[in-house]
């Protein structure tokens, strides 16, 4: 079961009872052969790199699960001030960090 999540620092008409601390999903992805192969040709000559974009997104919502089972472990009922950060890894990947507060509303 999933939990409500927002980018802001509240939901609206709900008073936060308790903060519960900071909650994180980390996730290092790193790009299959044939996305390497494609991504490489695309960045010669140009256009939307789409293996690489399922590859983002496919971290960016592993990384947000994560951080929910996190959220859930601590005992919250929700989280706010949800936000992302990625890093690029060189030749080895990329680091998608998805972090919020868990709290109990």
């Amino acid at each position: 079961m999933s939990i409500p999540v927002t980018t802001t620092n509240s939901f609206e008409g709900k008073e936060i009872k308790q903060y519960l601390g900071v909650v994180r999903g980390i996730v290092v992805r790193s790009p299959t052969i044939s996305q390497g192969i494609m991504g490489g040709l695309k960045s010669i000559v140009g256009g939307k790199i789409g293996s690489y974009m399922e590859m983002c997104e496919h971290a960016r919502q592993e990384a947000y699960e994560l951080m929910v089972q996190h959220a859930q472990q601590l005992g919250a009922n929700a989280v706010v001030a949800m936000r992302y950060d990625a890093t690029d890894l060189g030749q080895v990947g990329a680091e998608v960090l998805c972090y919020g507060t868990a709290v109990i509303v």
